[in-house]
């Protein structure tokens, strides 16, 4: 990873993706607490006192060149509403995933998650050059499953017994994925549906 790469904001419409920093930390910390997402016993996401520690990771995550991190920030209000990923990036493999992914409750089921996918999908195939893209989930997370569907990812496999979660409970993660000669496919579906929430 090159410090352009390091530097580079995802510019939208809807949003813009800022690469993730310390100076994010009380805006990520208000906007985790829209919904108390922590609480969410299906995924991983960070408590306002834990999210220093969380950005921390993020970043030395970065300086192995196995991420690149982002917080999302809403264009019309201003505001930092969640924080997205590229993770577990194999770059002899050209290939990487697309995780850490959580939004304050007022900014779901909207326009910011499709358009933050279009915005990470096209910096990693058209920019990254990656020939396969991953998405991953708990087996039990339905609405996560239904919408990395949504967005055109077709499914590996399940990894089974794979981690085991803060509450000791044991997750099965399904792994999705889309590849290089699907991406223009994918691409224009994003944008369509992008196109249906401003019409909307």
């Amino acid at each position: 990873m090159n410090v352009e790469q390091k530097e580079t904001s995802l510019e939208g419409e809807h949003i813009v993706l800022e690469p993730l920093t310390l100076e994010h930390q009380a805006a990520l910390s208000i906007a985790v607490a829209d919904g108390n997402l922590w609480e969410l016993w299906y995924t991983s996401v960070p408590h306002p006192d834990d999210m220093k520690a969380y950005i921390e990771a993020a970043l030395e995550a970065e300086s192995r060149g196995e991420a690149l991190a982002f917080a999302v920030r809403d264009r019309y209000s201003g505001e930092i509403v969640g924080s997205t990923r590229i993770c577990n990036w194999q770059q002899q493999h050209r290939r990487l995933e697309i995780g850490y992914t959580w939004y304050a409750k007022s900014a779901q089921r909207s326009a910011v998650n499709t358009e933050a996918k279009l915005l990470l999908l096209s910096y990693a195939f058209e920019t990254l050059d990656v020939m396969a893209v991953e998405f991953r989930t708990h087996v039990q997370n339905q609405i996560a499953r239904q919408a990395i569907c949504r967005l055109g990812a077709n499914q590996d496999g399940i990894l089974r017994n794979h981690q085991i979660l803060n509450n000791d409970t044991v997750r099965d993660t399904v792994v999705y994925s889309i590849i290089d000669t699907e991406w223009p496919e994918v691409k224009q579906g994003l944008k369509d549906k992008l196109v249906s929430y401003e019409e909307s």
